[in-house]
């Protein structure tokens, strides 16, 4: 992990001057793999950047809920937690935070007509860095998911699955919001075990030995998309990304 954060240059895109918001991925309550960010990732990552001087305090874990995972047991069941202990991080859910309502400037194609009183969004969130840690995967609604759909945990309630029917529109819409909220965006994907089937949660597991990390969220998808067997502009939200 140290190696593809090296390689990518993660340190000419994050801070060690800023908090970073580590959003991590959690796509069941249970383990199961590829289907949430490994604790091998966690630890690798972390271990990283408090090796090259970022400060604990300024490292934020955290992960929202959806209406079928609750963020503490997954912290547990995938084995975040102990790997946050000895670090010395506490993981936040963001069901513990407060929300607020965030007026974006930008052109959004679909959430303003889904949620037209208004986007709430974690008020952690404005001029944090953020990195995301997904895995390589299928997705039932958004043909694959990465960097681009880790923030869609984060930055929609819990009632997000109302965007499903307009799901690469929406994940357009959270490249735009993401580029107005935070400083700085990176990604470490782990695809050591990459899943295959019915994503994100009862899929094939295939041992594939991959690490990727990027800068550019939009990138990074189309290269695990690729690698997935996919023609990356076939699939309409990295299509209209690019």
């Amino acid at each position: 992990y140290a190696r593809v954060m090296d390689l990518a240059g993660y340190r000419n895109t994050l801070s060690r001057d800023r908090d970073t918001l580590i959003k991590l991925n959690l796509s069941w309550t249970k383990y199961f793999p590829s289907c949430s960010s490994q604790p091998w990732q966690v630890d690798g990552v972390i271990g990283k950047m408090l090796t090259d001087g970022f400060s604990r305090n300024r490292l934020i874990p955290i992960e929202n809920k959806t209406v079928v995972t609750n963020p503490r047991e997954g912290c547990r069941n995938n084995r975040w937690e102990p790997v946050l202990q000895k670090h010395g991080l506490t993981f936040q859910p963001l069901t513990e935070v407060d929300w607020q309502v965030y007026r974006f400037k930008s052109p959004l194609l679909k959430l303003n007509e889904i949620f037209p009183e208004g986007i709430q969004i974690p008020a952690i969130y404005p001029s944090r860095q953020i990195l995301h840690l997904p895995t390589v995967k299928t997705h039932g609604h958004a043909v694959m998911t990465g960097a681009v759909k880790n923030s869609f945990g984060g930055l929609l309630r819990e009632v997000r699955h109302y965007a499903h029917k307009y799901m690469h529109e929406v994940l357009v819409d959270l490249l735009y919001m993401q580029r107005e909220l935070h400083p700085a965006i990176f990604t470490v994907m782990d695809g050591t075990v990459a899943g295959d089937g019915a994503g994100p949660r009862t899929m094939i597991p295939r041992v594939k030995n991959l690490l990727l990390a990027a800068a550019d969220s939009v990138a990074i998808d189309a290269i695990a998309a690729r690698l997935m067997g996919f023609d990356p502009l076939s699939i309409p939200f990295l299509r209209m990304a690019h």
